[in-house]
């Protein structure tokens, strides 16, 4: 009885401590974060200029940036968590990381899993393709092979005109295959298509598809975290960060929402 006794009372402790340690874990306005005094902030590193890795093996980009600053409105360290794109949205919904900052577009199907905040960007789907295709809008598509980036919404967008679709870990490895002349055309955000060819691809853009908004991915039962994370997107819009973080990636500012 006294070894029972014993027992109960060092799970009740242990009990406690696991309430402190979350209770700590959180922003005073009832957030949650993972680790205290930390946001950690998922992207892919696959999606030049918007994340890549630098030589020493660290993360830059347009997301990358904005996360930071989002951070440092919150009064918290950032920490970027690289997660393969595909994988990003389940990663944020299992507790991976705080939020993914990773040029994710708002859509139903993502929706019923993650919460979005407020756009940090308006970017949209555009074809590209080699100098010499004949293919210049998406009625030309089909039958056609196109490739697209796993887990983009761009793969969706290619299925309403061709049911021939490769995949491809990234946008940036889609782009430099269809460089070195395989497939037909990509489909892919019309910021990374346009980098890509001033960096030497030999790939051209076509049709703009449609316009698309981009935001961050938080997880549903957070939703303190999403209000935080709004407010912080509406003060740096106001102080023109988010602005001036797009014209040195961008040469001018997709922040603002288009007319």
């Amino acid at each position: 009885m006294k070894r029972k006794m014993t027992f109960f009372l060092s799970s009740v402790l242990l009990l406690g401590l696991l309430a402190g340690c979350a209770e700590k874990d959180q922003l005073p306005d009832g957030a949650k974060l993972i680790h205290k005094g930390e946001f950690i902030f998922a992207a892919s590193g696959e999606f030049k200029p918007f994340s890549y890795v630098k030589d020493d093996m660290s993360l830059t980009g347009f997301d990358i940036e904005v996360g930071r600053a989002i951070a440092k409105e919150l009064h918290l360290k950032p920490v970027e968590k690289r997660i393969k794109f595909k994988g990003i949205v389940e990663g944020v919904k299992t507790g991976r990381a705080d939020a993914a900052v990773a040029s994710h577009t708002i859509n139903p199907q993502r929706s019923k899993h993650v919460s979005f905040s407020t756009p940090y960007y308006y970017s949209g789907p555009q074809i590209f393709v080699r100098p010499d295709s004949k293919i210049k809008t998406v009625q030309d598509l089909k039958g056609k092979e196109v490739a697209v980036a796993k887990g983009s919404t761009y793969a969706d967008t290619a299925k309403r005109y061709t049911s021939n679709i490769k995949m491809y870990d990234s946008d940036i490895t889609a782009l430099k295959a269809l460089s070195g002349g395989r497939h037909d055309a990509v489909i892919t955000d019309f910021v990374t298509g346009k980098t890509a060819a001033k960096e030497g691809f030999k790939i051209t853009g076509r049709q703009l598809i449609e316009r698309s908004e981009q935001a961050v991915v938080l997880p549903q039962d957070n939703p303190q975290l999403v209000k935080d994370i709004n407010k912080a997107l509406e003060n740096l819009r106001k102080d023109g960060t988010l602005a001036r973080i797009s014209k040195k990636y961008f040469g001018e500012d997709i922040t603002k929402k288009p007319e």
